[in-house]
């Protein structure tokens, strides 16, 4: 099922022409010069034959001899990496902690995830966008980490799954575990990957959020505890899992389809009462990829 979010008048989609390519995938940079260097870069990267656009933002103290960590923030559907850009508000901790923070854009607006929408290998097109960063931009291997919402929520947990070994940690908003693939019991990540969520109890998909990441801690075989979250009406439980992952999950009691604490954008919750940036950046920070 599609999860649609309206486009406000005015505002335009940053998109690339949707397609598909048979035979092997195959990722290489753009033709164009790529300096790494502080600042905002709007980048291609070829995959199956399509140029596969992003924006890359880089800190003003970027130094590629200090292995930055990188995270990929994966916007809603439909939706562009500059929007979300505006919504998750990335950049301030990333300049203050020299995090490099990249922003893809979908194909006809959306990612291939679990649940929606189309059918490009954007697995396959973050892994090679990782790769590219990780060998030009410098950036720290096991610090990688992905973050979305909504349908780039949904992305982020099947590159979690797909992608061994790439991701140590995800940070997921107003998305889900669930879809046809996930009711093989085998489909969960081969090496440890840590979660952080947030639901809205008033989302109508709040349900599907909330079976899909209890089932994840299941297959994990983590054990949820409930911790106080200093927050009226929001709930929060910590898991470890048996492969040493954890999973941190908030349940926000007055809050729909949203990003809690965003001020800005579409999707945006201030009043949610935590603010979810901030806490996926922590969350990330304390959650390196396990050697």
């Amino acid at each position: 099922m599609r999860r649609t979010v309206a486009v406000l008048t005015g505002l335009c989609l940053i998109v690339v022409a949707a397609g598909c390519e048979r035979g092997q995938p195959s990722s290489t940079p753009s033709a164009s010069s790529e300096r790494p260097a502080p600042g905002d870069h709007q980048l291609t990267l070829k995959h199956n034959g399509l140029d596969r656009g992003y924006l890359l933002h880089a800190p003003p103290g970027y130094d590629p001899s200090r292995a930055p960590a990188l995270v990929i923030a994966l916007h809603f559907y439909p939706g562009s990496g500059y929007l979300v850009r505006d919504l998750a508000g990335l950049e301030a901790r990333g300049d203050r902690d020299n995090v490099l923070v990249a922003y893809p854009d979908g194909l006809d607006g959306g990612y291939n995830a679990l649940s929606c929408c189309g059918n490009a290998d954007d697995v396959g097109f973050l892994n090679a966008l990782t790769d590219h960063l990780v060998q030009t931009w410098r950036a720290d291997p096991n610090r990688v980490f992905l973050t979305g919402i909504s349908n780039g929520g949904d992305m982020s947990f099947r590159a979690a799954v797909e992608a061994t070994g790439r991701y140590a940690a995800i940070g997921v908003v107003s998305g889900g575990y669930s879809g046809a693939l996930t009711t093989d019991e085998s489909y969960v990540p081969k090496s440890p990957v840590s979660v952080i969520t947030f639901i809205g109890a008033q989302d109508e998909y709040a349900p599907k959020f909330q079976a899909g990441i209890k089932t994840w801690q299941q297959r994990l075989r983590c054990t949820p505890a409930s911790k106080a979250s200093g927050v009226p009406r929001v709930t929060r439980t910590e898991a470890r899992c048996a492969d040493g992952s954890e999973v941190s999950v908030y349940t926000i009691a007055d809050m729909g389809h949203s990003w809690p604490g965003a001020t800005s954008g579409q999707l945006a919750a201030p009043a949610a009462g935590v603010t979810a940036t901030d806490l996926i950046w922590d969350f990330f920070a304390s959650h390196p990829r396990r050697a």
